[in-house]
């Protein structure tokens, strides 16, 4: 029987038509279709400025180095992420920190950030940056985190590498109105994909201008930015170490054909998940949270097992699913217990919740082509190993 995996991409014919476009154009890169594609996005969101990158991980690093993250500073994240949302920081030679999650949403616990920042305040280590992980799709409580952050003086960054094409108190993750900037992934198992890719999305001009000339190189073109005349049509000057971070046209063509479809890939995820909740309603697991005021994306459905109720244990259920072709994964490992970031010293202790969700949780198959007869494969395998 065929292996059903936790996520994958969907290619249309329209998809390859737009990027065999491109293979038959000028501009394989640096051409007119990230641009195009930016546009896509800034206006779905309802953002000023978008900015396409080779990934979300360059998308991130961008952010930090234009908020001013250096050595010295302080970085702060979810403990329930993917290691670039700590990395990030970093790279930019700024030291790391970790808040606790919600027990409900997962997400970042506003309560926890609240009584971390209190303290770092009295030791004079407030962070200059907090990297807010919408995990799974559903937005962090983004009026708390905002409010602390005009309170404590921090700037705000949404890791919404789940997250494009859910909302926020009726608005679109991304739209940047509790963040300085708002980062979406386009890896293969996200919601739409551009095969590797990021985007940057603000409202801030200056914050777009940065995170331009550092994606390139640090060179610009632009005569307001250089130090000296032009020398010809030829010139350009670097002005800032940067990168080579740029999206290809190729990439682009392939997210803009994909965001045509972006609304109707995130109610097939909904849909799919209202159906997970009621097949497994009658199981001692327990099913995602959904808070009243956010729309989810349903990137990942993770349920978490009812351990005190089952004979068997997380690993064991894993295991035995694993070897029934169902592909079910663990997001994620907390960071603080990656052996790179172990020898900072962290104190698990401080983490109840964070230890408690990996004891438990488990991601489930989830994407916008999974059939119901594959989900309710799914579900028939996690009740034949939870009750024997």
């Amino acid at each position: 029987m065929v292996n059903i995996p936790y996520g994958r991409q969907d290619i249309t014919e329209a998809d390859i038509d737009a990027v065999v476009a491109v293979l038959k154009s000028d501009f394989l890169t640096q051409g007119p279709t990230v641009p195009k594609f930016e546009q896509a996005v800034s206006n779905y969101c309802g953002a000023h400025y978008a900015l396409a990158l080779n990934s979300a991980t360059s998308a991130l690093h961008v952010a930090c180095l234009a908020l001013g993250l250096g050595p010295g500073d302080w970085l702060w994240t979810s403990t329930i992420t993917f290691v670039a949302s700590a990395n990030c920081g970093l790279y930019c030679g700024a030291k790391i920190d970790f808040v606790d999650i919600d027990p409900l949403s997962y997400n970042l616990c506003p309560v926890a950030l609240e009584r971390k920042l209190e303290k770092a305040k009295g030791e004079g280590r407030i962070p200059k940056i907090v990297v807010a992980v919408h995990l799974c799709g559903q937005p962090c409580d983004m009026v708390a985190i905002n409010g602390l952050a005009q309170r404590y003086g921090f700037k705000v960054i949404e890791d919404a590498s789940h997250a494009i094409g859910g909302r926020f108190q009726g608005e679109p993750i991304g739209n940047c109105r509790f963040s300085d900037v708002t980062i979406f992934s386009f890896h293969p198992v996200k919601i739409i994909t551009t095969a590797e890719g990021g985007m940057a999305v603000t409202n801030s001009a200056e914050l777009a201008k940065k995170m331009t000339l550092l994606r390139s190189h640090g060179i610009t073109r632009d005569p307001m930015q250089m130090t000296c005349e032009s020398e010809g049509p030829w010139f350009y000057q670097q002005i800032e170490l940067g990168f080579n971070y740029r999206l290809t046209d190729l990439q682009a063509a392939l997210g803009l054909s994909q965001m045509d479809r972006l609304q109707s890939y995130v109610s097939k995820r909904k849909q799919l998940a209202n159906r997970y909740d009621e097949l497994l309603s009658a199981l001692p697991v327990t099913t995602p949270w959904q808070s009243s005021d956010s729309y989810s994306s349903w990137h990942l459905y993770v349920i978490r097992i009812q351990l005190g109720k089952v004979k068997k244990s997380q690993r064991e259920i894993f295991d035995t699913l694993r070897a029934s072709g169902i592909e079910v994964n663990l997001h994620y490992i907390p960071l603080y217990k990656h052996p790179y970031y172990q020898r900072m010293g962290f104190n698990v202790s401080d983490f109840p919740q964070s230890q408690q969700y990996y004891s438990e949780a488990l991601s489930l198959p989830m994407y916008a082509t999974l059939s119901e007869s594959q989900q309710d494969r799914v579900v028939a395998e996690i009740k034949a190993v939870i009750q024997t």
